[in-house]
């Protein structure tokens, strides 16, 4: 699998026709994916028109237009130093166990475990909310569509619940059963997201019957007014559009379903942040141009601004119907698509002995080649994390900062380790950026990732009170205290930290 002529740092042995056995692990799932199925994965995980649009209220809020698009400009930058970074490690330990492993492999022999522990729990609780905002936020678009031909219906806690419910046991369907066609899938999503996007910016275009805005209200305008955070109000307009490339580091959990993985994983990681933004432009540009008054847009049903905005610019509720259906698919490719990513997470953390019922979750299916109780695991938990809508109006925006958190720092620990390092690993591998980009990306990548951290713990608007209140951090602190108490009872002594390794 491994073309030697392009690894000239060692020479040709064993682990070259079987790389996973140089990590410590044997093949165990089907290496069925390349380059552009693992490219089409990561952009169906991105869901741009989702991820953009789901959170899209937090941008208003956060002063419109000028958050929109010039976030939309910054997040290049930021986010393509997360993706480089993340390349150049995924590149040297190309498995499905990602940071965790990384992180071990790249920490001081007397710190590895434990850290690996760490992050390993923090990338689960990562790879968890971040597919539970997916699958939440498809079950609140459906309810705010239905409000454009229904403008009276407002879903109750207990009806969105269902539908929520419905759609995780749609996705755990699919993926356990359609795994052999899920390259396909991705492969349809990606066509169908590119071919949207241009819908979608031909018909606002054209029809603006909210009006067009001029070039310097489209990419300028700002409303302080909306969020009550003054001068920081900016900053909570960064929201979707670093939601959109949050999950950029999860496709390396398909590693160990691809062939040559030490080039393939690194180049999906690496490409997947300048073609999901260049859409992104297609995407941003014509809402800006043709946004509705935007007091009017946080008054939303379902507070989803995107369904709205479509009704409102198109002037039918068939025409925003229509362009919303070409939204709710996409975000249903990506429900499949990100399940099956988090899985794989699961999966490879249960195979280290990580997670309570470790050997349940680490079975794969022989028949269907899956995780099927991983699969099982991660719908379980989001039912569970589900109920919080109950009592709370503000459960999206939880789910989504801590899945945003949890992830950055997952990503943040062995970008800081290989940098503290001297980037002596990173170096030798197949995949690297040239050594001083290489160091001004992670140190740009850590900046970001702090503050990113501190942002998502922010409610978007004030005064706060207890059902706007942004519970991002007590649901990740929650998650810390289980495994927290699981480390004590069991870990400590049972968990030994993934194979040691050299990496490829």
């Amino acid at each position: 699998m491994v073309d030697s002529n392009q690894k000239p740092l060692n020479d040709t042995t064993p682990a070259d026709l079987d790389p996973l056995a140089v990590l410590g692990y044997k093949q165990e799932l089907k290496r069925n994916r390349s380059l552009f199925t693992l490219l089409f994965q990561s952009l169906a995980i991105a869901a741009l028109p989702f991820g953009e649009g789901g959170p899209l209220l937090s941008a208003i809020y956060g002063g419109g237009q000028l958050a929109i698009f010039l976030g939309w400009i910054v997040l290049l930058i930021l986010a393509s130093s997360v993706a480089v970074s993340l390349a150049e490690i995924a590149s040297r330990y190309p498995t499905s166990a990602g940071p965790y492993y990384w992180s071990y492999q790249l920490a001081p022999p007397p710190n590895r475990t434990v850290l690996s522990f760490i992050n390993g729990w923090v990338w689960l609780i990562g790879n968890w909310t971040i597919t539970l905002s997916v699958n939440f936020g498809l079950a609140s678009l459906i309810t705010a569509t239905a409000a454009i031909y229904h403008p009276d219906f407002a879903a109750e806690p207990w009806q969105l619940l269902l539908i929520f419910y419905a759609i995780l046991l749609l996705s755990f369907v699919v993926c356990t059963f359609g795994n052999r066609f899920l390259p396909m899938v991705d492969t349809i999503c990606a066509a169908w997201t590119a071919i949207s996007i241009f819908i979608i910016c031909i018909a606002l275009s054209v029809r603006a019957a909210a009006g067009r805005h001029s070039a310097s209200y489209t990419l300028g305008h700002y409303d302080k007014s909306l969020s009550g955070w003054g001068g920081f109000t900016f900053f909570i307009g960064l929201l979707p559009a670093a939601y959109t490339f949050s999950a950029i580091g999860m496709i390396s959990a398909m590693a160990e379903e691809v062939h040559d993985p030490t080039i393939k994983v690194p180049q999906a990681i690496a490409l997947s942040v300048p073609v999901l933004w260049f859409f992104g432009l297609f995407f941003v540009t014509p809402i800006c141009a043709t946004l509705p008054p935007l007091a009017d847009i946080t008054t939303a049903p379902g507070l989803q601004a995107l369904p709205y905005i479509f009704h409102t610019v198109m002037g039918t509720p068939g025409g925003g119907l229509g362009l919303m259906f070409l939204v709710l698919a996409i975000t249903a490719f990506c429900s499949i698509s990100i399940t099956v990513a988090a899985s794989r997470t699961t999966w490879a953390f249960a195979r280290d002995d990580a997670i309570p019922l470790a050997r349940l979750w680490s079975r794969v299916n022989p028949r269907l080649g899956v995780p099927v109780w991983a699969l099982l695991l991660v719908t379980v938990v989001q039912m569970l994390l589900g109920l919080i809508n109950l009592g709370s109006t503000s459960a999206f925006t939880a789910f989504v900062s801590v899945g945003v958190q949890a992830l950055q720092v997952s990503y943040g620990i062995p970008i800081a380790l290989s940098l503290f390092s001297k980037r002596v690993q990173v170096s030798q591998a197949r995949w690297k950026l040239p050594a001083g980009v290489g160091t001004v990306a992670n140190a740009v990548a850590l900046c970001w990732i702090a503050f990113e951290v501190v942002l998502f713990s922010m409610p978007t608007t004030l005064p706060v009170d207890r059902t706007t209140m942004n519970y991002a951090s007590v649901v990740l602190m929650g998650f810390m205290a289980f495994a927290a108490v699981w480390y004590v009872v069991y870990a400590r002594k049972a968990y030994k930290g993934p194979p040691a390794s050299d990496g490829l």
